[in-house]
């Protein structure tokens, strides 16, 4: 079940409550390279990035998907900034549900991105 935002405009996006976010949702979300790859850069970043920034090999109606499912998860919060989608890492959310969860999977997967460099 996800919540609302609060109340206020048509364009609120629906985001889980920090006590309804699911180890198993965010482990999927986690699972697909373009999502990964869409929470490594905002981990990197630290603040919130728009949808735009992102450069992804995929169509656009994928990359909303991607969005989408990162969102529903409780991975990230999107709020509309005047026109822009803006993302943010939900970090403080998950490292109180799941503490050190989100710095092992960002270490691993860099970690296997210099192994596949180097290879």
């Amino acid at each position: 079940m996800t919540t609302a935002a609060p109340a206020g405009s048509s364009r609120d996006l629906a985001h889980p409550a920090c006590a309804e976010i699911r180890l198993e949702g965010v482990l999927h979300a986690l699972s697909d390279p373009m999502r990964l790859r869409i929470v490594r850069e905002l981990a990197a970043d630290g603040d919130e990035l728009s949808c735009s920034h992102f450069d992804l090999p995929v169509t656009k109606s994928t990359t909303t998907h991607h969005f989408r499912v990162l969102r529903e998860s409780g991975v990230i919060r999107q709020v509309y900034r005047g026109t822009a989608k803006m993302n943010g890492l939900r970090a403080d959310d998950l490292d109180t549900l799941f503490p050190g969860l989100i710095g092992c999977i960002l270490a691993a997967a860099a970690r296997q991105e210099s192994e596949q460099g180097d290879a």
